[in-house]
C-alpha cells in the first residue's frame, strides 16, 4: 500500500490501459482536425496506430492481459478504421467502395470473434486448429500481420494526403 492508501497493483494495472485510453484521445483530436489540417491528422492517426501496438505489449509484458483490454483494443481499432473509411467516402465520390470496406471490416471481425467464442477459444487470434491458411499466416506470423496493418493504414491516409 502507498501512503495515500492506494494499492500499487491497481496503479500498475491501470497504467497498462493508459496506451489504449491515450489512443482514444488522440483519435478524437485527429478526427477533429481531419478537415482543416490533414498533415496533423495523419501524424496523430499514425501515432494512435503506434499506440495500438504498445497497449498489447504492455499488457503482455506485465502479464495483465484481460478480456476488457482485448475488447477495448478491438473496439478502438474498429472505430478508428470506420471513421477513416467514412472520411474517405466523403472525399471520394462515389464513396461506396469505402463503405463496402467498412462493412467487410466489421463483419469479418465479428465472425472471427464469434466463431472463436463458440469454439471455446480465449482469443480470436488463436488459429492453430483452423484449416484457413490465410488466417494462420495473418495471426500466426506477426511480421505479416504488422505489414498488412501498416499497409492498410498507410493506404488510407495516403488518399487523404493526395487531396491536399
Amino acid at each position: 500500500m502507498l501512503a495515500c492508501g492506494l494499492n500499487v497493483y491497481v496503479l500498475t494495472y491501470e497504467y497498462c490501459y493508459s496506451a489504449g485510453y491515450f489512443r482514444i484521445i488522440i483519435n478524437f483530436i485527429a478526427f477533429a482536425e481531419c478537415y482543416t489540417n490533414r498533415t496533423l491528422f495523419a501524424i496523430l492517426y499514425f501515432f494512435s496506430f503506434f499506440c495500438d501496438g504498445l497497449d498489447g505489449w504492455f499488457a503482455r509484458r506485465f502479464n495483465q492481459a484481460s478480456t476488457f483490454g482485448a475488447v477495448l483494443d478491438m473496439v478502438t481499432d474498429r472505430v478508428s478504421t470506420a471513421c477513416l473509411l467514412a472520411l474517405l467516402s466523403q472525399f471520394y465520390r462515389p464513396g461506396l467502395v469505402f463503405i463496402l470496406l467498412l462493412g467487410l471490416d466489421i463483419t469479418s471481425h465479428w465472425f472471427q470473434m464469434y466463431s472463436s467464442f463458440l469454439s471455446g477459444k480465449t482469443s480470436h487470434k488463436d488459429v492453430k486448429h483452423t484449416g484457413n491458411g490465410l488466417l494462420k499466416l495473418y495471426y500466426g506470423y506477426r511480421p505479416f500481420m504488422a505489414f498488412c496493418c501498416v499497409a492498410s493504414e498507410v493506404n488510407g491516409c495516403s488518399h487523404l494526403k493526395q487531396l491536399e
